[in-house]
């Protein structure tokens, strides 16, 4: 049994229901099915009768057969249906059914007297029912070593067969010839239900429009433009400026006697070999203004509507040739306005549109620009949620000492562009570094703004140099003040650069992975700890090696977890990834983190974008003890003389001698500052990388501001010379104090 159905069902039906043709509709089951409900599948396709019973004979699809058959053999390419057998009887039945009596003889029936199938219930038969006529059959089949199918999976095989049936059945609809004379107005009707719900399938405005030129050539007409305004207005918007309207798809009746020759493609700026004007500006009071503003179809049958024509398509183009009944202009209006207009054309020896086609062609262009309506729409809260997101993170990744850091973040799809991931890289005293990667549960604006302030909480907590086990503490206090249904994971590590050890503390998420230098990976055994928002829980947290040249890699579950496999599945074959990546450089040089992000993504494949996902990767390239300098000083008259010499003891022993009088000026002055309020030991700590960084910390809470001096004051000037002075410089708030650090190196020295 699938671990998430429901998830399973609505993901798998939008694939099939998104796809053009029986042929594509039939490779989407496939798809969707293989392997997560089943290990092998094949259909049958038979004729449509229009009464809704059973098809006379089936025939094995191609897709099928391409894709693999059955197992262990391959299917008839062809069977009839007897009137009376059971086979015919599960087909009226309508239902997907497991092994039994009568099961069994319509696979009999089906695949020959001996089928070569699996034993126990692995075999399910799903006729494909659309609601006016049985189209087909499914056959779904699994392994002898795998579970027997059970009343869930008969279920989704039975929706996912009917999704199926229905995309099969329109095909066979749009594809029919023109209506029979006897009963034009059922088949009008007919022909506008199966067009407006291929139109209807369309996500964005490209499959929309294609929608419509797929269902109208060549059942409704031979030829189709469709143009749209450029720039497309999005909801209450006014347009500025005089409307435009750009050709956005052509489309054809192809083989002999097609005398019109354009590709079948979408027009963009360029000029393409097309007999209509790529773009047309719609003259206020002009006849093409006329006809959109009166809202309903018109044949190209008066001057006036001639001339509107040929307003749109070029007054010189072979197509105001079509006249008459043989053309009609369609106005898209949506719900507020105009948003462009469509041209169907029937060749001249062909029946003339009637009167009774323009009530189609109003049918199909309402269904178009409600749904161009709805997608432009669509497309700007995408873009507004995207933006919003991506505001919420982190626009660049801090340089702090002993550590380079990558980050990536995608959204789970198209259909939901925000979510609840973030990541964050918070610089702390001492040098070290907090990584940070959390998920909020759900994919929502809610979601996101939760996140914001998750995350906005975690960046003051970390300033107050809290453990990570008291910052998760407080975010789950946070948590429940927003809402008794805000839940949450999180990930917390401090790095030590001196001391080359990290402390994680963890709140339900999935576990960090540590590639080593020699290409040895590691999921890290971290507490797994309660998400953030349940309360009343203890965190813990545990302290590990962090070797220089490792890498850590934190990310959400989005990375590892979908429809098709568990968390932990892909968290192996996460570890896998990594340690595959790290051989393509050799053990002596580890992957570029830019490039190891990328390739870390690659893992993803089609259907596993279920979820955002929020990746960080850290490289520990630490700091020598060599490269550290650490002395404790007596808050006493003579601390400031002993730190210029120490100072200029360590620089002479690292060689730079050429930053002495700079340091020993600014150590002075801090000390100094720190001597004047402080009641307990200072500290002293030297730093050399690709800078020198020196932090000077005591016991006093308040921070230090930056003043300028009056000419008579006796004190105020310190930190005015270490920000001229200084490289960078900054200040820093402990549980037991302060550190205020300055950074010298490059053109600062």
């Amino acid at each position: 049994m699938l671990p998430d159905p429901q998830r399973f069902l609505a993901v798998a039906g939008r694939r099939i229901a998104r796809a053009e043709g029986a042929a594509q509709a039939v490779r989407e089951l496939y798809r969707v099915t293989v392997p997560d409900l089943a290990d092998g599948m094949f259909v049958y396709l038979g004729d449509h009768p229009a009464d809704g019973s059973e098809p006379e004979r089936l025939e094995l699809d191609g897709a099928s057969a391409e894709l693999g058959g059955a197992m262990g053999g391959s299917p008839p390419p062809s069977r009839p249906v007897a009137p009376d057998g059971a086979l015919a009887a599960l087909l009226r039945c309508g239902r997907a059914r497991g092994r039994g009596h009568d099961v069994d003889e319509a696979l009999r029936e089906l695949l020959g007297t001996a089928p070569r199938l699996p034993q126990g219930n692995r075999v399910l038969l799903a006729p494909l029912r659309a609601p006016d006529a049985v189209v087909g059959v499914a056959v779904f089949l699994r392994r002898p070593d795998r579970e027997d199918f059970v009343d869930d999976d008969i279920a989704l095989a039975d929706a996912l067969s009917a999704q199926t049936a229905l995309g099969v059945r329109e095909d066979a609809l749009a594809a029919a010839p023109p209506a029979a004379p006897k009963a034009p107005d059922e088949d009008r009707l007919r022909y506008v239900g199966a067009a407006t719900r291929r139109i209807a399938r369309g996500f964005d405005t490209d499959e929309i429009v294609l929608g419509l030129c797929r269902a109208a050539v060549p059942t409704y007409s031979d030829a189709a433009l469709v143009y749209l305004r450029d720039p497309l207005p999005v909801g209450d918007e006014r347009p500025n400026g005089p409307a435009v309207l750009r050709l956005r798809r052509t489309d054809r009746l192809k083989g002999p006697g097609a005398e019109l020759v354009w590709p079948v493609e979408t027009v963009d700026d360029e000029q393409d070999d097309l007999d209509a004007s790529d773009w047309s500006e719609v003259v206020p009071g002009g006849a093409l203004a006329e006809v959109l503003r009166g809202v309903r179809p018109v044949f190209a049958d008066t001057p006036p509507n001639r001339a509107a024509l040929g307003e749109l398509v070029g007054t010189d183009s072979a197509l105001n040739d079509w006249v008459g009944s043989h053309a009609i202009l369609a106005p898209l209006r949506g719900r507020r306005r105009v948003t462009g207009a469509v041209v169907f054309l029937r060749r001249p020896e062909r029946p003339a549109f009637e009167p009774a086609d323009l009530l189609v062609a109003a049918q199909l262009a309402t269904h178009t620009a409600l749904g161009v309506d709805k997608a432009v729409l669509y497309s700007r809260e995408a873009f507004i949620a995207d933006r919003l997101q991506r505001a919420m993170l982190p626009q660049t990744l801090p340089r702090p000492t002993g550590v380079r850091l990558a980050s990536r973040y995608l959204p789970a799809a198209e259909t939901a562009r925000v979510g609840g991931d973030w990541y964050d890289a918070i610089p702390l005293p001492g040098s070290r570094v907090a990584l940070v990667v959390g998920d909020v549960m759900g994919h929502s604006m809610t979601s996101a703004a939760v996140m914001g302030q998750l995350r906005t909480t975690a960046l003051t907590l970390a300033g107050l140099d809290l453990p990570p086990q008291e910052v998760l503490h407080h975010l789950d206090e946070q948590a429940q003040r927003l809402g008794t249904d805000r839940m949450a994971t999180c990930l917390y590590v401090v790095y030590d650069p001196v001391s080359h050890r990290m402390t994680v503390a963890n709140a339900g998420h999935p576990p960090p992975i540590l590639l080593h230098p020699g290409g040895k990976t590691e999921v890290l055994t971290v507490p797994p700890g309660a998400p953030i928002g349940v309360g009343g829980i203890d965190f813990e947290a545990v302290e590990l090696d962090a070797p220089t040249g490792a890498t850590l890699l934190l990310y959400t579950d989005g990375l590892v977890e979908s429809r098709l496999r568990d968390v932990w599945t892909g968290i192996e074959q996460l570890r896998e990834k990594l340690a595959a990546t790290a051989q393509l450089t050799g053990p002596d040089r580890p992957p570029p983190l830019e490039a190891l992000c990328d390739e870390v993504l690659d893992m993803l494949g089609p259907g596993d974008r279920d979820d955002d996902i929020a990746l960080l990767a850290a490289r520990f390239d630490g700091i020598a003890p060599s490269d550290v300098a650490y002395w404790t000083l007596e808050p006493e008259v003579g601390a400031p003389g002993r730190a210029r010499r120490l100072t200029r003891q360590a620089l002479a022993g690292w060689g730079l001698e050429d930053l002495t009088d700079t340091a020993e000026l600014l150590v002075s002055e801090i000390v100094t500052n720190a001597v004047r309020h402080a009641s307990r030991p200072i500290s002293l700590r030297l730093l050399r990388t690709d800078v020198l960084r020196c932090e000077v910390g005591d016991d006093v809470p308040q921070l230090p501001r930056l003043r300028q001096a009056k000419a008579t004051d006796e004190h105020g000037r310190g930190l005015y010379l270490v920000h001229r002075l200084a490289r960078r410089w900054g200040t820093t708030r402990l549980g037991t104090g302060k550190i205020v650090w300055f950074e010298l190196g490059g053109s600062a020295g």
